[in-house]
């Protein structure tokens, strides 16, 4: 069975897109949302980031942490924010090598704004076997698309729950 290469979800959250945008686009802010990322390093003290700035994630999944060298490839203010991961390594993202994309889509509903995540497995020169093997290890059992959707479903619940009791 060919392994999934995408995966994404969505969720309605009362805030506007601008502001969503905002703060999504200035991975500082991520921590406050995601089940992995705990922090990021950015060319300018803070704020959205623009297509074509370069960014470092540092990330943990239990006893395991990992940085990121990620590069942002499409910024519109209220409408999406991507980024694609190009380099990754224990201390410092060293390895250099597709990994992953990340995406978010801002949809102006009136009252409510549609966000939708999406990851992309960008390990396209990867045998479905290697990456099945490689990804049981570090997920403790499933495949990375099992595993994305759902912290894309925890991050989107928590991004959904800060944004409203606010």
């Amino acid at each position: 069975m060919a392994r999934i290469m995408q995966v994404s979800d969505s969720v309605m959250i009362k805030a506007d897109p601008a502001e969503l945008w905002e703060e999504i686009a200035d991975p500082t802010q991520m921590p406050r949302w995601s089940p992995e990322n705990t922090g990021a390093t950015t060319p300018s003290s803070s704020g959205p980031l623009q297509a074509g700035d370069v960014f470092d994630g540092t990330n943990r999944r239990g006893p395991a942490t990992w940085v990121t060298e990620c590069v942002v490839t499409d910024s519109v203010p209220g409408k999406r924010f991507a980024f694609t991961v190009r380099r990754i390594g224990r201390r410092t993202p060293s390895i250099e090598g597709a990994n992953a994309s990340w995406a978010y889509e801002f949809e102006d509903l009136g009252e409510v704004t549609r966000v939708t995540e999406s990851w992309t497995d960008d390990r396209r020169g990867w045998p479905d076997w290697l990456a099945w093997a490689f990804d049981h290890i570090v997920t403790r059992g499933r495949s990375f698309a099992d595993f994305q959707r759902l912290n894309i479903r925890r991050t989107l619940t928590a991004l959904k729950d800060d944004f409203e009791q606010r």
